[in-house]
């Protein structure tokens, strides 16, 4: 496994731009990448065309088309910029692989899951791979649940880590009905491992039965999320208790046309701004209710002393607005184990707050991109933050002796957000790799300059 500074980085450092004003911006954030690639799993286990609208285009949205690509499915971009995209899935519902045929994974946790998992219904075997630190990022659990469900993994290098090879079990498995298949994993590292296997479970002859049998399990808000796409997508999934999920073999077919929300956590570094610089940051099309965990956003802003209100445009959306003076209340404890990709943007506003603070419930985030606890306690002690890991999170204490420097990303991109956020109020910090910001916004040093004009 690699080093979390092992980091390869051959770029100019990008200087983040200093907030000499305060903010009034209007930020349109571009798709889901959560929905969006859970979409897109789902219209591939259809049986008709999908049309895909506001779909994000980005580095792990691009690996997914690629990856369905192999798997005989066919996507169809409507629009210029891919937005909206068609997907054919195969008529009858085998996916065909080439011989040899590779999944590339680059760093996308929810490729290298929930493609694996699809693997189980391929006509051959296939092998994934990934970047250098996606070596680091765990996938025993999901491959378990699959060896469990009659497919062989053959690890090339780590066991439980990329790359690897899944053979998909005989064809009597996908033809002939059987009773519920029970798998019990342990996901206390990802909840991705219960949504890769929740994902596929229709169609899995007799359905599927499914047991967490591990003592925590992070980010409950992503696993609702896939539950409840899969019932939109006419599929029948219960959870039954904390630990145990049933779902009903059933065809699954999502609506003909599926507008996606905007990624509520990747507003969380543009309306931390108005936290940061003081001022206001408006988001567009905000969903009314969300299963996305970024949706717990404004409530921990509030806390924060954030004024925030919400613009009713539609019966489903409307628009987050999001103001402050620039002075940022302390939170002693915050639970963020429901929201543990949005913690890198609330530390990065906690670092400017009026007395300490500590993250709590986010052990997991050590499998993520990167170790990202680790990570944050030394890019925020760099630039002279007090912080410190604790067993499932992290403790940061403001200082007066802030300083400027150049910026470790770690090929995560919440880091390199998290980065241009300590820049608006520290002058002269520069940041390697800003380029990881493609991973889920295509153009994040555009966007974060036009909310500075």
């Amino acid at each position: 496994m690699s080093d979390i500074n092992d980091i390869a980085d051959c770029t100019t450092p990008w200087k983040a731009p200093y907030a000499n004003h305060q903010l009034k911006a209007y930020i349109e954030v571009p798709g889901s990448k959560s929905l969006s690639n859970r979409y897109l799993i789902l219209a591939a286990l259809g049986t008709k065309p999908v049309v895909l609208q506001g779909l994000l285009r980005s580095r792990d949205t691009e690996l997914m088309i690629n990856a369905l690509s192999t798997f005989g499915v066919r996507c169809e971009s409507l629009n210029e910029d891919g937005t909206k995209l068609r997907v054919i899935p195969p008529e009858d519902g085998i996916f065909r692989v080439p011989d040899n045929a590779e999944v590339y994974c680059g760093l996308a946790g929810t490729v290298m899951r929930f493609v694996a998992a699809l693997a189980l219904f391929a006509n051959k075997a296939v092998r994934f791979d990934g970047d250098k630190q996606a070596y680091a990022r765990p996938m025993k659990p999901v491959l378990d649940g699959l060896e469990q469900l009659g497919a062989r993994v053959k690890y090339h290098e780590e066991e439980g880590f990329l790359p690897f090879t899944i053979t998909p079990p005989s064809v009597e498995f996908k033809i002939n009905n059987f009773s519920e298949k029970i798998v019990q994993i342990d996901s206390s590292s990802s909840s991705q491992f219960i949504s890769a296997l929740l994902l596929i479970g229709s169609r899995i002859p007799g359905g599927l039965e499914l047991k967490h049998i591990g003592d925590t399990l992070p980010s409950m808000p992503h696993i609702r999320m896939t539950m409840d796409d899969i019932c939109k997508a006419g599929g029948i999934v219960n959870m039954t208790s904390n630990a145990m999920w049933h779902v009903k073999e059933s065809k699954i077919n999502l609506a003909n046309v599926v507008t996606i929300e905007p990624d509520l956590s990747n507003a969380a570094p543009f309306l931390g701004a108005s936290l940061i610089a003081g001022g206001s940051v408006s988001i567009p099309n905000w969903p009314f209710s969300s299963t996305q965990p970024g949706g717990l956003l404004p409530g921990i802003l509030e806390t924060m002393c954030a004024k925030v209100s919400f613009e009713k445009t539609s019966d489903d959306a409307g628009i987050m607005h999001v103001e402050s003076d620039g002075a940022i209340k302390a939170i002693p404890y915050l639970d963020l184990s429901a929201a543990g990709e949005i913690a890198p943007s609330i530390a990065a506003i906690l670092a400017f707050a009026d007395g300490p603070s500590e993250l709590h419930g986010i052990a997991h985030l050590r499998g993520h991109e990167t170790n990202r606890l680790q990570a944050l306690v030394n890019e925020l002690n760099r630039v002279g933050i007090g912080a410190k890991e604790l067993e499932d999170g992290i403790r940061i204490e403001p200082s007066n002796h802030m300083h400027g420097e150049v910026m470790e990303t770690y090929a995560d991109h919440r880091m390199a957000t998290f980065a241009a956020m300590l820049g608006l109020r520290i002058e002269n910090i520069r940041i390697k790799n800003i380029s990881t910001t493609r991973k889920t916004i295509p153009d994040f040093p555009g966007m974060w300059h036009k909310m500075l004009e």
